[in-house]
């Protein structure tokens, strides 16, 4: 920790120049975009239509810039990445047999429940049930339950043959660890992205059909980011049930990762930090939840881009808040981002829960 605290340029509190501030808030938003546009995407193809893939998008991304600018000006003050909860990924695919307002309601519930207990002092008991075997155990549970997605993505038939797929989907994922084994600094950082970007390139190349089945789709029909909106409370016991045992996973994720980042920087004051870092999160669940998308958590991975890029001041994340707002209101932009195949979003999920289960 000590010696991490002499290589940084900047330190927590640090105000910098604009240049810079921008520079930084860029670097965060390409380590945070490819994980925000992969899990909105899987679950806005579940919507039915390319409109409301690109509105749950624009909503995911509008809900992470609001978690992340109310962390770092009041939650726990610290530069921590934010995006989409896995375990609340696997509680929604895992609750298809009911409609989509139950679910979303006990995502919104859950996050009040969270905030409740976060304020009132009470997760700092429960913290003790957190155990190291359980959070291995649930750790695991995530990634075996994903699992069943990951298949139906990667056999996904875009113009092209099964095997084909496979065979694309077997040669990327061995390309993306030998990126993780040999890549280091801040293109370690940035190597979900990379792949993202070689992957759909790559993707293209072996298989031009796909080019012109999207073409031959057209631009998708754009609509208001208020569109569709109509916030009601659908309370199914078991639904909510499940979903209080997915946060009880996204509690321990959370605390794990501000309890990392408060190590490395030798934050002051963390039980304070820690009780408004986890209320914070629990609000940004009940807004995600009445929007009708799945809720975020702070990500463990940020100690590795601050020690790649030297920068540990929190409001170098301003700016990356409001490419996130930018982003959420321009629908045409967000269609062509999210134009990734189902091949690579299947084989970046598959690295994503690998290192999951090595953590």
């Amino acid at each position: 920790g000590k010696a991490l605290i002499m290589e940084l340029k900047y330190k927590l509190e640090d105000r910098l120049e604009w240049k810079e501030n921008l520079l930084y808030g860029l670097q965060w938003l390409a380590v945070s975009l490819p994980g925000l546009i992969i899990i909105g995407k899987v679950l806005g193809v579940r919507s039915g239509s390319v409109e409301l893939e690109v509105l749950y998008l624009q909503r995911v991304l509008a809900v992470t810039g609001a978690a992340t600018l109310v962390q770092i000006l009041w939650g726990h003050r610290l530069p921590l990445v934010i995006g989409p909860a896995t375990v609340l990924l696997i509680g929604i695919l895992a609750s298809q047999g009911s409609g989509p307002e139950a679910v979303y309601s006990s995502i919104a519930i859950s996050g009040i429940i969270l905030t409740l207990l976060a304020m009132s002092g009470w997760f700092g008991r429960l913290q003790t049930l957190f155990t190291p075997r359980v959070v291995a155990v649930i750790l695991l549970l995530v990634a075996f339950t994903i699992t069943p997605t990951i298949v139906q993505l990667l056999s996904a038939a875009e113009g092209a043959s099964t095997s084909r797929n496979l065979a694309f989907a077997l040669v990327f994922i061995i390309l993306i660890f030998v990126g993780q084994r040999y890549l280091a600094g801040l293109w370690k950082s940035l190597l979900i992205l990379l792949a993202t970007i070689i992957g759909t390139i790559g993707y293209f190349i072996v298989n031009p059909g796909w080019v012109s089945l999207e073409r031959a789709a057209g631009l998708a029909p754009v609509s208001s980011f208020t569109a569709h909106f109509s916030p009601h409370l659908v309370i199914e016991p078991g639904v909510l049930t499940a979903f209080l045992l997915c946060f009880l996973g996204l509690c321990i994720n959370d605390l794990g990762s501000i309890q990392a980042i408060g190590a490395v920087l030798q934050a002051d004051d963390m039980p304070r930090r820690i009780t408004r870092g986890i209320a914070a999160t629990g609000i940004s669940n009940g807004l995600a939840g009445l929007l009708g998308v799945i809720g975020p958590v702070n990500y463990s991975f940020s100690p590795g881009v601050i020690a790649s890029t030297g920068c540990a001041a929190r409001r170098s994340l301003i700016p990356t808040v409001i490419a996130l707002f930018i982003l959420a209101f321009l629908p045409r932009v967000i269609f062509y981002i999210s134009h990734i195949p189902s091949v690579v979003l299947g084989t970046l999920l598959l690295y994503i829960m690998c290192t999951q289960v090595a953590a």
